[in-house]
């Protein structure tokens, strides 16, 4: 383990350069506070990291935060996909508690996959990370229409709401990326590694940093690595299909005289 960043995997640098024909395509959930516009901005870096591999989508939670000045308005840039507290706000530690308007949120993301998908990922940060775990462990219970192939996950943790304690009850097999910082105080490093202990293909990625998606030299290779695995596999999976759908085209009866003559030879 180095000083600046680990990461679980290593791939040889031997490895071939991969012919990029296409890209996948990944729906991006922010953090508390947060907003979809924000969230774009903070990752720039990351994006042009796997930009060759990856198109990422941002969108807005529908819910807005509480102000953090007992009595002030509520900012419309700053957003939560649910609360989890008695007094309508969020705080990632907090356990036992509510999930008011999760739901909602639930059927915005469900949706926009639907809408402006295809989609093969999800990407999180924080409470969005969260907000991930619980659509794969939902997807796996086949309790959600979204089918993520594959997700990261960025100081991510299990929720502590009540109602989302059975999104937890079986392991998730897609590969997944999990980022946390070793100094982080505001989700420490214990609940994201307890997070990424749900899934069972797992990579982790530790930085010395605290709470934020960090984006320099170090982990530059974990990420290009990760999406380069994600787009050979997503490559793969679309030769395999056409390759199905050609073999199924042909085996296909061309006209009514092809159907008698099949019909013939049977008897």
């Amino acid at each position: 383990m180095t000083n600046e960043a680990t990461s679980s995997r290593q791939k040889p640098s031997s490895a071939k350069p991969l012919e990029i024909t296409e890209k996948v395509r990944v729906l991006c959930l922010h953090g508390y506070r947060q907003n979809g516009e924000s969230f774009k901005s903070k990752l720039g870096s990351f994006r042009k990291h796997v930009n060759k591999y990856a198109e990422f989508v941002f969108i807005d939670a529908p819910h807005k935060a509480k102000p953090m000045e007992e009595g002030a308005e509520p900012q419309a840039d700053q957003l939560s996909w649910w609360f989890n507290k008695d007094d309508g706000s969020f705080k990632g530690t907090n356990k036992n508690g509510p999930a008011f308007g999760f739901q909602e949120s639930l059927k915005l993301v469900e949706e926009t996959w639907k809408t402006q998908g295809p989609f093969q990922g999800l990407l999180g940060f924080s409470q969005g990370a969260c907000f991930v775990g619980l659509i794969c462990g939902l997807a796996k219970k086949k309790l959600t229409s979204i089918k993520p192939e594959f997700a990261i996950m960025s100081s991510g943790f299990l929720s502590g709401s009540l109602v989302h304690k059975s999104a937890y009850e079986e392991s998730v097999i897609i590969p997944t990326l999990h980022i946390y910082g070793l100094s982080d105080e505001i989700i420490p490093k214990e609940m994201s590694q307890e997070l990424a202990n749900h899934f069972k293909n797992v990579e982790v990625l530790e930085h010395n940093g605290g709470h934020y998606f960090p984006a320099t030299s170090q982990q530059k290779q974990t990420y290009i690595n990760f999406f380069q695995d994600r787009l050979q596999e997503y490559l793969e999976n679309l030769e395999l299909q056409q390759t199905s759908n050609a073999a199924f085209v042909e085996e296909q009866p061309q006209n009514s005289e092809d159907v008698s003559d099949s019909l013939e030879e049977s008897d």
